[in-house]
């Protein structure tokens, strides 16, 4: 592979073309391969940490936790009355 990538510079510079020319030609396809593999990559860790922290709000948000009682108020609290 790099046979063929000296080879086309090589031709590159015979059509009178700079190195920065023949490589922006050379890697075109692949930078906007990439590009688009980030975008999507992005994408998709963006939903996925969404839905992580969905989850965890969700289970940290509980007003009670469980195994406690659900009020402060107790039954002695009405026996002194005045």
């Amino acid at each position: 592979m790099t046979k063929d990538l000296i080879q086309l510079q090589n031709i590159g510079k015979e059509l009178g073309l700079s190195k920065k020319e023949v490589n922006k030609v050379l890697f075109y396809g692949i930078t906007k391969n990439r590009v688009i593999f980030l975008i999507f990559a992005i994408i998709i860790f963006s939903i996925v940490w969404y839905f992580i922290a969905l989850f965890i709000e969700s289970t940290i948000s509980n007003t009670y936790p469980s195994g406690t009682r659900y009020s402060t108020v107790k039954i002695k609290d009405f026996d002194k009355k005045k």
